[in-house]
């Protein structure tokens, strides 16, 4: 082929089609570039990280087991032994609680950490392990890229895990453009693709290493499979066959969905209504597939559920009591023996009622990540042509109340540590579709506009992609962030306090969710109180070898958190160890490096450190 011909090619043959689809790939690979060198900052929730470390130790073979270790989660495994067994005889020494041995999670559903773990074992920088290699020594030997001129940068597990959840995000930018250009046009379809990779809301979502990117691809898969299901149930040439194919996916999705995030599963709610409203008479049949392949592909998890702790959803169940008065911050999770008949039932009904109120102050406004839902919700007054379009509305609004029950009973500390960008924000899921209907709204209302010059039409419509995408364009032009998420998350610290630690010794902590994925080490949440609930895991389930507190318990609120708590709490611990200068006179654990107080502290049995290690405040004042 000659020059001349080439040249034709790209001008007015197939060749500019595909020199399209490569400027604006280039293109979307710079935003990615850009927006991870301006922005990206390790994980910061803990949801991301107990995800994350329970993908790792499933990619090592280890099976579906955490280091993180919730005392609530003993208290599951021990009622349910004792179930089976009976009370526990004296000097019975069984390992109930599986602190001995590895303690099978009971908080993640498991589509999202296999996932991980199936990553894990394709890319080699996600097999780094913390507990293994120093990155701040690396940093400084001038090899390791993840460091900035020696001193800590980026964790690289956790860019890679975000990098991957970018993928899916461009995925579902592409899935978006396809259902718009089949609902209504191509100038909607490219609207809707463009301003949502501009909102700034899903790429915080996209590098916090949550599972909410693999759960919005699932809606959008389950809208599309509604979509089609529409259609073709008003299509009477359609064989009764592919309907059923059809209900037998959504049914599928949802399960994928409840077992990504539990939560998800009361979407086959809307679905099922929207089949019997809209499916004429094959409703009922259609129906009672979606409901048997959602039971179908959920019952085998939620039957390991309940063999291990008589719950079909373990820890994450009991969600609806945690933020009520009875138990207000983390207290359930860390509770070794809780009083759950405590919680009446007017204690979850004001729970419901004030996180209700909070989604429709400060949700419901920026459903779609920016204004662009005032667009919406103004558009669902509007008469539209297309049935389809229509009723997919109809099931986006079916879905909205649902999604806002779900969200304020099972809403816990969870939002109030980490406000939007959580694995409770519920309503963002819906937030691509409502885009697509903002967009659609927008385009009527130009319609509408006289203007005196086409090409002032083109530059409305590029004013409107500015404005909604302007935060996103701030964060590529702004100062670079750190990376880390310090306080309380600095990993190596985290790293070097857990490589003093033995494999298969204890820890306890306040963030054990850092210290499993950053240090790879067993690591027990703080229990409430530092007499009775520590020496009863330290007695009579497994010695606590060490305990790492952070700014999380020692800049924690003085009234709230250390006086009224009407216990001898950990901050009340830790402010004796400053004052006074000692510990408790039966307290087992004495031994403390020098540096880390005061933002830090580390107690154990022995000095396990050979040499005096760097401080943990002058690595805070270094790195700022």
């Amino acid at each position: 082929m000659d020059l001349q011909t080439i040249i034709h090619q790209l001008e007015q043959g197939s060749g500019l089609r595909y020199l399209k689809y490569w400027l604006l790939g280039l293109l979307l690979l710079t935003l990615v570039i850009g927006y991870n060198f301006r922005a990206f900052k390790d994980m910061s929730t803990q949801e991301a990280m107990d995800s994350a470390q329970l993908a790792r130790n499933i990619a090592e073979g280890k099976g579906y087991h955490t280091l993180f270790i919730r005392p609530l989660s003993m208290y599951l495994l021990e009622k349910t032994y004792a179930d089976k067994h009976g009370p526990a005889p004296l000097g019975d020494l069984t390992d109930r609680a599986q602190l001995h041995s590895p303690h099978p999670d009971l908080a993640n559903p498991p589509v999202y950490p296999l996932v991980l773990a199936g990553l894990m074992k394709v890319v080699p920088a996600l097999r780094y392990h913390p507990a293994e290699a120093n990155p701040v020594e690396m940093g400084q030997k001038g090899y390791d890229p993840w460091n900035h001129r020696g001193h800590f940068w980026i964790y690289p597990p956790d860019f890679w895990i975000s990098f991957f959840n970018q993928v899916l995000f461009v995925t579902m930018a592409v899935m978006l453009f396809f259902i718009a250009r089949r609902l209504i046009d191509s100038t909607v379809a490219w609207t809707s693709a463009i301003l949502f990779l501009g909102t700034d809301l899903f790429w915080k979502f996209s590098i916090s290493g949550l599972s909410t990117m693999l759960l919005m691809l699932t809606f959008l898969g389950l809208a599309w499979c509604i979509m089609l299901l529409e259609e073709k149930g008003r299509d009477e040439s359609v064989k009764p066959g592919r309907l059923m194919l059809l209900a037998a996916a959504c049914g599928a999705l949802i399960g994928f969905g409840c077992l990504t995030r539990y939560s998800f599963g009361w979407l086959i709610l809307p679905a099922l209504l929207f089949i019997l409203l809209f499916l004429g008479q094959q409703r009922l049949t259609l129906s009672l597939i979606v409901l048997a392949t959602f039971v179908l592909v959920i019952s085998p998890w939620v039957a390991r559920n309940y063999r291990l702790s008589h719950t079909f959803f373990g820890t994450a169940g009991y969600a609806i009591y945690e933020s009520t008065s009875y138990f207000p911050e983390h207290r359930l999770e860390r509770s070794l023996n809780p009083d759950l008949s405590r919680v009446r039932y007017d204690h979850v009904f004001y729970k419901f009622l004030a996180n209700t109120r909070a989604i429709v102050q400060d949700d419901l406004p920026r459903l779609g990540g920016s204004w662009i839902s005032a667009l919406f919700l103004v558009g669902l007054l509007m008469n539209f042509r297309n049935p389809t379009l229509s009723r997919l509305r109809y099931f986006l609004l079916l879905c909205l109340p649902v999604l806002i029950t779900a969200q304020a009973l099972g809403r816990t500390q969870l939002s109030d540590d980490s406000p939007v960008i959580n694995s409770e924000n519920l309503l963002v899921l819906l937030a691509p579709l409502v885009i697509v209907f903002g967009v659609l709204f927008f385009f009527i209302m130009l319609d509408q506009l006289e203007l005196p010059l086409i090409q002032l039409r083109y530059l409305v419509i590029g004013g409107f992609c500015v404005v909604i995408c302007l935060p996103t364009l701030l964060s590529l032009i702004s100062p670079r962030v750190n990376a880390y998420s310090y306080p309380p998350y600095y990993p190596p610290v985290i790293q070097k306090t857990a490589n003093w630690m033995k494999p298969d010794e204890l820890m306890m902590s306040d963030i054990p969710w850092a210290v499993a994925w950053y240090g790879k080490r067993q690591c027990l949440w703080l229990t409430l109180n530092a007499q009775n609930d520590f020496f009863n895991v330290y007695d009579y389930k497994k010695p606590i070898s060490a305990i790492y507190l952070t700014p999380v318990t020692m800049d924690g609120k003085f009234l709230s958190q250390w006086v009224r708590t009407g216990e001898y709490s950990w901050g009340s611990f830790a402010i004796e160890s400053l004052l006074k200068g000692g510990l408790p006179p039966h307290f087992p654990l004495k031994k403390a490096p020098a540096g880390f107080l005061p933002e830090q502290l580390f107690l154990t049995d022995t000095e396990r450190w050979v040499q005096p290690t760097a401080s943990a405040s002058t690595a805070a004042v270094d790195r700022q």
